[in-house]
């Protein structure tokens, strides 16, 4: 397994995530609302909109899963947080990166993830992911990819409203 990468400017990212005052805080529908369309739409079992923190990936909104957070060295949006497009893994076990993978091996038994980087307003800096996961290894259609970036957009527009 490849933990996920820490970036150069880690510290300046974590201060721009901490700065927005939404990390540890109680469930909020407009997010709910988000993963509850992504999943809906991309016909997945899973959705989440995950904040990257130092050493953890914590949901501000979760479909599909009864956690609320889980270790950044294990996640697929530790990995997407720091990709320009979508980032996307079709088949987990066929992927070096992820094939070992405890979520992977074990519950939830993750074979498909696509994931798009949600950023701060005023660094520009990558502060969590908006992302879809699957049970079966699967490929992602044009439609598909704009429906997350669409969704994405949205979920960046509500983290700073």
């Amino acid at each position: 397994m490849q933990p996920a990468p820490i970036p150069a400017d880690e510290q300046q990212r974590l201060e721009a995530l901490k700065a927005l005052g939404i990390l540890d805080t109680k469930p909020d529908e407009r997010f709910d609302a988000i993963t509850k369309e992504a999943a809906a739409r991309l016909r997945v079992p899973i959705s989440t909109v995950s904040l990257i923190d130092a050493d953890r990936e914590w949901y501000l909104s979760c479909q599909g899963l009864d956690i609320k957070e889980a270790k950044r060295e294990t996640s697929f949006c530790g990995h997407a947080l720091f990709s320009k497009n979508i980032f996307i893994v079709e088949d987990t076990l066929k992927d070096p990166r992820f094939a070992d993978n405890p979520t992977v091996t074990g519950k939830p038994y993750i074979r498909f993830y696509a994931g798009v980087a949600l950023y701060d307003n005023f660094y520009r800096l990558p502060i969590g992911v908006l992302c879809v996961k699957d049970t079966k290894p699967r490929s992602m259609s044009a439609e598909a990819a704009g429906i997350l970036l669409e969704l994405a957009a949205k979920a960046e527009t509500e983290i700073h409203a």
